[in-house]
């Protein structure tokens, strides 16, 4: 363990007596010594010199905590996250919520915390997004997805910053990996490690492994919402081959010399294949009139201008509500300007304006960012994707491909 703390080692040892699960996963942590506060780094726990002054019980939770953070990824989640965010990520508002999640869960599981400690149910109180239950809490909400509804509203993570300070909280999870090519065999281990030590507490019915597999940390989304987007724009803006008649096809060129030689009758014409040779087109239609939170639309219009930088693809931007009262032409100085554009909101939503729009465009595919409440409309002849923040309705529209965004 290369620790010489004999508080840590007690509490650990003591871990193994009331908490079957934790125990199990404390094996697959490293423990070391470490100076300032306990903190977590990737798969390993620095305990603090402070950590030898705390009361067992409390000791044993802190430890517990730790281990919680390891076995869920978060230094390699935190890191995911912010580079997702780029510079709107603030790492104080994902360890809220890790916080949150984790001293919740071992509450319930019996532990003892240092206090003051953040707990989910509080931060969703102070947030304005109360649970009906710290079981209901913990099942709907997984890291990730809180950390970014709280940065989705400057105003929401104002709130949860000034909780944290309420509670004492400071930031014990330093930022890992991105979760890198080589890491995703250790993200699924660790997975595996997760259900096998609840199961063995399930069976002991001590600790946490009597919450079961309620905990959605455990499974969080394992594929952002950008890389769909990026996956599906970049095969819609494919350059696909396509017959010419101004290309003559190599069998057609043979079937001729061969022709000529023999003196035959030369064959019939048959034209070959051609790339594009026009720029693909993305139109984007905005839906100003829907609850599309800032962050969202911050995303989804930086993964667009990323698409379009590396296809070489020609975009369109059409802001509208029940008519397109904005279109723009997204070349490489106008993204700039993007986030502070004055957008006109309130009001109705009619999908057809904005379709007829596009058609005169002749995209290669439309993405519309909407809450799909609106006349829908003819289906067009181009594909259409429908970016719907949040879960949206439950019915899918009449045409084209709907992707969920957002924290929902």
């Amino acid at each position: 363990m290369s620790i010489h703390s004999t508080r840590a080692a007690t509490a650990l040892a003591h871990l193994g007596e009331v908490d079957p699960a934790l125990a199990v996963l404390s094996l697959w942590c490293r423990h070391r010594d470490g100076t300032g506060a306990t903190r977590t780094q990737r798969d390993t726990i620095l305990y603090g010199p402070g950590f030898d002054s705390l009361p067992l019980q409390e000791a044993v939770g802190l430890a517990a905590h730790h281990v919680l953070h390891v076995a869920l990824r978060h230094s390699d989640r935190q890191a995911g996250l912010a580079e997702r965010l780029g510079a709107r990520f603030d790492g104080s508002l994902f360890g809220l919520a890790a916080d949150g999640i984790i001293n919740e869960t071992l509450l319930l599981a019996g532990h003892a915390l240092p206090r003051p400690a953040v707990t989910l149910t509080d931060l969703l109180d102070e947030i304005g997004e109360p649970a009906r239950s710290p079981i209901a809490a913990l099942a709907d909400w997984d890291a990730d997805r809180l950390a970014m509804f709280l940065h989705s509203d400057p105003k929401r993570a104002e709130k949860a910053r000034e909780f944290g300070v309420t509670r004492g909280f400071a930031q014990d999870v330093e930022v890992g990996e991105p979760d890198p090519e080589g890491e995703r065999q250790k993200t699924a281990d660790w997975r595996n490690q997760l259900l096998r030590a609840m199961e063995a507490g399930r069976k002991a019915g001590t600790g946490i492994g009597r919450l079961g597999a309620v905990l959605a940390d455990i499974s969080p989304p394992s594929v952002p919402w950008e890389v769909h987007l990026r996956g599906i724009l970049s095969r819609a803006l494919i350059h696909r081959p396509h017959l010419s008649h101004r290309r003559p096809a190599a069998r057609w060129i043979a079937m001729t010399a061969q022709a000529q030689a023999a003196g035959t009758p030369d064959p019939a014409y048959q034209p070959g294949m051609a790339r594009l040779d026009t720029r693909p087109r993305i139109a984007i239609g905005l839906d100003t009139s829907s609850s599309i939170d800032p962050l969202t639309l911050s995303l989804f219009l930086s993964e667009a201008e990323g698409i379009t930088r590396r296809t070489g693809a020609e975009a369109h931007l059409l802001a509208f509500d029940e008519e397109v009262f904005e279109t723009r032409r997204l070349d490489s100085g106008s993204w700039r300007d993007l986030h502070d554009m004055p957008l006109r909101t309130g009001g109705g939503t009619d999908f057809v304006p904005v379709l007829e729009c596009a058609t005169r465009l002749s995209p290669s595919i439309l993405v519309m960012l909407t809450d799909l409440d609106a006349p829908f409309g003819p289906a067009p002849a181009y594909p259409v994707l429908w970016a719907v923040p949040g879960m949206g309705p439950v019915d899918d529209p009449p045409f084209g491909r709907v992707l969920r965004i957002g924290v929902g």
